[in-house]
């Protein structure tokens, strides 16, 4: 993987103002995160962006929403909004962010800085050429099925926008099941519990 976008730290890329306006073509490299989880569960998803144009991408930008009403309606990233009126705080979350994430491949920096819409993280500018992979840690708390739909975009004040060469909105999205049954152990010879694998 070449870039590590701007310095280690993420940043913004500069304000929204000062955005440069047009299209800037980025490409989705890798993309995954598990879709069989546990409560509990400590898992990683995995983001890989190329910028596949001739220009800088000023403030590469990475958003998150669970699919569905429920999480539109939430103001967390990884969460959903519960539908019962008179809640005083009515968002839940499916996955808990793990603090200094997302960072960067390879780094144990910060690496995407937090913007003014918690959905969306910023990583700042992406010369033509280069590659970033980030990570974000994330452990399930809900049970349930779930899609978790991402995009990406080229900058927070909107007039830079991220394409596919294809000229379509860069993103995907991940359909996970938490389950909130317990795993089968078994105590191995040497007094360790282990997770009993499937078919055995």
């Amino acid at each position: 993987m070449a870039a590590l976008l701007g310095a280690c730290g993420g940043g913004g890329g500069g304000s929204a103002e000062d955005e440069p306006t047009g299209t800037f073509h980025v490409k989705v490299t890798a993309a995954s995160f598990p879709s069989l989880q546990r409560l509990g569960q400590t898992s990683l998803l995995r983001l890989g962006v190329r910028n596949t144009g001739d220009r800088t991408v000023p403030g590469l930008t990475v958003s998150f929403t669970i699919k569905g009403q429920e999480g539109e309606d939430s103001s967390l990233p990884f969460g959903i909004s519960d539908p019962q009126p008179e809640l005083a705080q009515p968002d839940r979350p499916v996955w808990v962010l793990a603090a200094t994430y997302p960072r960067l491949h390879g780094s144990s920096s910060p690496g995407g800085a937090s913007t003014s819409n918690p959905k969306t993280f910023s990583f700042g500018a992406l010369k033509p050429g280069e590659t970033t992979q980030a990570v974000w840690k994330l452990s399930a708390v809900r049970a349930g099925r779930y899609t978790l739909v991402y995009k990406i975009d080229a900058g927070l004040g909107g007039k830079a926008v991220a394409k596919t060469e294809g000229g379509v909105a860069p993103g995907g999205s991940f359909t996970t099941e938490v389950s909130d049954r317990l795993p089968e152990t078994e105590v191995t010879d040497s007094g360790e519990i282990v997770e009993i694998e499937k078919g055995k």
